[in-house]
C-alpha cells in the first residue's frame, strides 16, 4: 500500500507492572517490542496476545518462564533491521556494518530517542513502576517510506510512586 506506515509499540522495564494507559497505547500497534525486565509472565502473554511480540531477556528476568528468551535479537520489519536487547553497553553487533536502522534497548528506564550516525538509538523509557526520578512512558516507532522515526509517549497519572 502506498503512504503505509507501520507502527510499533515499544515497552520495556515494565518489572510486573502493565498499566491501563500502557495497554491502551499499544492497543493499535501492528507489533509490539519489549526491551526486557518484563519480570511477570501474565504480562508476557498479554503482549503476546494483542499483536505479533518480540522480547528479549532483561537482567531482572530470571524465572524458569525466561530463560528462553534471547538476549539480543535482529528483526526485519518491513525492510528495516531492528536490533533489539535489554542493555546497549550489551550491543554485541556493529550497527552501522550490519546494515541496522534502529537498536531498541531500556534498562535505564529514561527515554532516549535519538539519530546518530543514521542510525535510531531508541528507549522507550520504563512502563513499570516510577524509578530514579524518571517519567513513565512507552515509546513507538513508526516505519515508512520515509524511514523510521521514534515517538515517546509519556504515560504520566496521579498515582504517585506506582
Amino acid at each position: 500500500m502506498v503512504g503505509r506506515v507501520t507502527t510499533l509499540g515499544v515497552i520495556a522495564d515494565t518489572h510486573g507492572l502493565l498499566r491501563p494507559e500502557a495497554r491502551r497505547a499499544l492497543a493499535s500497534v501492528d507489533r509490539i517490542i519489549h526491551a526486557g525486565d518484563i519480570d511477570d509472565r501474565p504480562l508476557l502473554q498479554w503482549l503476546v496476545s494483542q499483536a505479533p511480540t518480540t522480547v528479549v531477556r532483561g537482567n531482572m528476568d530470571r524465572g524458569v518462564w525466561a530463560r528462553g528468551l534471547p538476549e539480543q535479537v535482529t528483526i526485519a520489519v518491513d525492510g528495516y533491521a531492528i536490533h533489539v536487547l535489554h542493555d546497549v553497553y550489551q550491543l554485541s553487533v556493529d550497527p552501522k556494518a550490519d546494515g541496522i536502522a534502529a537498536v531498541v534497548y531500556g534498562h535505564t528506564h529514561r527515554p532516549h530517542n535519538e539519530v546518530r550516525d543514521g542510525i535510531l538509538y531508541f528507549n522507550p523509557g520504563s512502563a513499570g513502576p516510577r524509578r530514579y526520578g524518571c517519567p513513565v512512558s512507552i515509546g513507538k516507532l513508526h516505519l515508512g517510506r520515509e524511514g523510521i522515526r521514534g515517538e515517546i509517549i509519556l504515560l504520566e497519572e496521579a498515582g504517585g510512586n506506582r
